[in-house]
């Protein structure tokens, strides 16, 4: 078992905690926080060893999970890195992209893997149709939260629109040509409500809208491509295929079929994909283990959590701000 060290036990850290825990492929060492208060207590309450220094948790480790604020993502990762553990980081990677370009090289120069904490893509929804979604050539994603502040101190782009930048990045096989955005700062300094729109080389488009002060919570995408519309409802881990195929000579009488101006026939076919109940927290901290373990590419790489960076922050330098 890989002994395993959580940074940063806030919300999300004790979540990490918890579930370090309780996996097969991990030994809990402990965790550092910098408010000794509250890592009194969560010591108190749930009887994980809190270290004194950074320096003492990495050393005790052979893999860190960094979920710090992102403004401490850079230095923590520097030093885990530096002294030759694997590195776990949420997202976004780091602040800049300059900053994820360090660690990149830092983990390749100290033989080390790390992955990036883009949990969506181990969300069943997704996983159950991502390998159906080929070439696809319009995607529209919406993710729309209520507002908290926690997640305040970055842009709505980095807080949630980067976990469909991410998504998407890794269906389209084509680097992105342009960016154009707007924002709006309602409540925050930085923008509260965003839209995006990429294009990629190769002809898709992607029209991203991101909110953080809505009434109601939605994650959804879609993607279309050439005969067939896929769906993904993140929130509620449903997905829906939807295919088009030639219409058979004697389609059946409760056959939904479809004639274009040319007069070719399309029969359309619904699938509803079997979705595994999983807890996608959990099941990225452990793919990444079975990365160290068996010394293979982690699903989610620090290069892709960097490409994701970038196209967020070219959102933002786009921003026509409202």
């Amino acid at each position: 078992m890989l002994k395993a060290g959580v940074i940063g036990a806030g919300h999300l850290g004790k979540i990490h905690l918890k579930l370090l825990n309780q996996s097969t492929k991990y030994e809990l060492v402990g965790f550092y926080d910098t408010d000794t208060e509250a890592a009194k207590k969560i010591t108190e309450e749930f009887g994980y060893k809190s270290f004194a220094t950074i320096t003492d948790l990495i050393n005790a480790c052979d893999m860190v999970d960094v979920v710090t604020p992102t403004l401490f993502h850079f230095d923590t990762a520097k030093e885990v890195l530096k002294a030759g553990k694997h590195l776990f980081i949420e997202k976004p990677i780091t602040k800049t992209v300059e900053e994820a370009e360090t660690i990149r090289k830092l983990a390749k120069e100290n033989g080390v893997r790390g992955q990036v904490g883009q949990v969506e893509r181990f969300n069943p929804a997704f996983t159950a149709v991502n390998k159906q979604i080929e070439n696809p050539m319009f995607i529209e994603s919406h993710r729309l939260a209520e507002f908290n502040p926690r997640g305040t101190d970055v842009s709505v782009v980095l807080d949630l629109m980067i976990h469909d930048i991410d998504a998407i990045l890794s269906v389209v096989d084509s680097k992105v040509k342009s960016v154009t955005a707007n924002g709006v700062s309602v409540i925050s300094k930085t923008p509260d409500i965003a839209n995006a729109r990429i294009e990629f080389e190769n002809g898709c488009v992607a029209n991203l809208t991101a909110s953080r002060i809505s009434m109601k919570n939605m994650r959804k995408a879609r993607f279309f491509q050439k005969d067939a519309y896929i769906s993904v409802d993140f929130l509620e881990k449903k997905s829906e295929v939807v295919k088009m195929k030639d219409a058979p000579e004697q389609p059946d009488e409760f056959a939904m079929i479809l004639t274009n101006a040319e007069g070719v026939k399309k029969q359309i076919y619904f699938e509803n994909p079997e979705i595994d109940n999983n807890n996608a927290i959990l099941d990225e901290l452990e793919t990444f283990a079975d990365a160290i373990n068996t010394n293979t590419t982690p699903v989610v790489t620090l290069a892709q959590g960097t490409e994701a960076l970038r196209v967020a922050m070219q959102v933002i330098e786009n921003f026509k701000t409202l």
